[in-house]
């Protein structure tokens, strides 16, 4: 137990690090601007807060673009799954479904699903 507890650092890091499908970036270059290496962590010394404000800021728009393209890749292959809705006017005729009707005489499974027009 207590040697996997000391991995655990090392795969947050390898997690942390890698580049995620849906961002195509790692979640520690989305959040704090910069990526790290394992070798040595170097931080640049353009580090004022306007700098990393507005880096962040572009960091956060190639992000927001890619998970709206991702959004939208989900979308196309949920859709096809997806019937189109009937449109109903007020005044159309439509089957009475049984399912929430109590009926007597038969069991669920053997009674009718739609009871009649309504």
């Amino acid at each position: 137990m207590s040697a996997t507890i000391s991995w655990l650092p090392l795969a947050e890091f390898s997690y942390n690090n890698a580049e995620h499908l849906s961002k195509k970036q790692s979640p520690f270059l989305t959040i704090y601007g910069r990526s790290t290496s394992f070798d040595s962590i170097h931080i640049s010394q353009d580090t004022t807060s306007g700098n990393l404000s507005t880096k962040l800021q572009s960091v956060q728009q190639v992000v927001k673009g890619e998970l709206e393209s991702e959004i939208k890749c989900f979308k196309k292959y949920a859709d096809r799954n997806r019937a189109i809705p009937p449109d109903f006017q007020p005044g159309d005729k439509v089957w009475l479904a049984s399912k929430n009707i109590k009926t007597t005489g038969h069991t669920k499974k053997l009674s009718e699903r739609w009871l009649r027009l309504f």
